[in-house]
């Protein structure tokens, strides 16, 4: 991959491009749970539907890039191959795990806890690479955390809301998730954000398609309405919200993109009171605000 040399203001462009397309993700993917939970079939298939037919824009993005992109590196070599795989089965994990707590509890309950990946990409970020965390990040990543709390009804969301099975499935899904994140940050080094996506993703659905096929029954939808749930769970949520993000990582930390990424919750709390009639009161609005605070202030940092 070639070099360039970036003026400061080419640079504060780039990163304002790239904040923009991560909060354009988080926003895509947070409307993902409802997807799932009006899915006609499981959620393991349900998963392994999102990645294959995610797999469609990708490749058409692969034949336009082809022609064009002489600069960025593709994967050659089997080392290659198997460093994008590596993600692609944290992201396999991930979406099952999240998937199976969808349908175990709230989706308010779900997309709180599976999103407490910004606790373990922040542990696994100075555990694995020493990347230095300020006092002010620090603090946004700690207000955010207590806006989602306070999002989602306070510390009685703990207490009985959702069964307790489900709960600690979305927390199993937060802590692959930051795995994820951590192994594309690095990769984006490396590979373009097709190359990334597109062996992730192949990687992550020929992971989970073997479960899928064993331990759920029915693997086709049968009307329209369950097939335009699982293009909209692919194309929506994992090519254009998985896709604006890996495109953000090139620019952002690891542990502010997951940071920001909090955003999901607020857009998954809103779709579900309009959607699923799950309600949202005046503490669910506060609890967004105190999230954009949190986000806000640990850009700062």
């Amino acid at each position: 991959m070639t070099v360039r040399s970036l003026t400061p203001a080419r640079a504060g462009r780039d990163s304002t491009i790239a904040l923009l397309a991560l909060l354009a993700g988080g926003i895509a993917i947070g409307g993902s749970p409802i997807f799932v939970r009006l899915s006609e079939l499981g959620p393991i298939t349900t998963a392994v539907w999102r990645l294959g037919l995610a797999l469609i824009p990708f490749g058409l993005w692969a034949v336009v890039d082809r022609a064009t992109d002489t600069e960025s590196r593709k994967p050659e070599r089997l080392g290659d191959f198997i460093a994008l795989a590596v993600p692609g089965v944290m992201l396999a994990a991930d979406l099952a795990a999240w998937h199976l707590a969808l349908h175990e509890t709230s989706v308010a309950n779900a997309t709180l806890l599976s999103n407490m990946a910004p606790i373990f990409v922040t542990i696994g970020s100075w555990f694995f690479f020493r990347t230095a965390i300020t006092a002010r990040f620090t603090a946004g990543l700690v207000i955010a955390l207590v806006g989602v709390i306070v999002l989602k009804g306070g510390p009685a969301l703990f207490n009985g809301n959702g069964s307790l099975r489900g709960d600690l499935t979305a927390l199993v899904a937060a802590m692959f998730y930051a795995g994820y994140i951590l192994g594309v940050g690095r990769l984006r080094r490396r590979f373009d954000t097709l190359s990334i996506m597109l062996w992730t993703t192949a990687a992550a659905g020929l992971t989970l398609l073997p479960v899928a096929l064993v331990y759920e029954p029915a693997f086709f939808p049968t009307t329209l309405f369950g097939l335009a749930m699982l293009f909209g769970i692919a194309w929506i949520s994992h090519a254009g919200g998985q896709g604006m993000i890996t495109y953000a990582l090139a620019w952002l930390s690891p542990a502010f993109s997951s940071l920001t990424l909090l955003i999901q919750p607020v857009v998954a709390g809103i779709l579900a009171w309009l959607v699923l009639a799950e309600p949202i009161g005046a503490m669910q609005a506060i609890g967004g605000i105190v999230v954009l605070a949190g986000i806000v202030i640990a850009r700062r940092g």
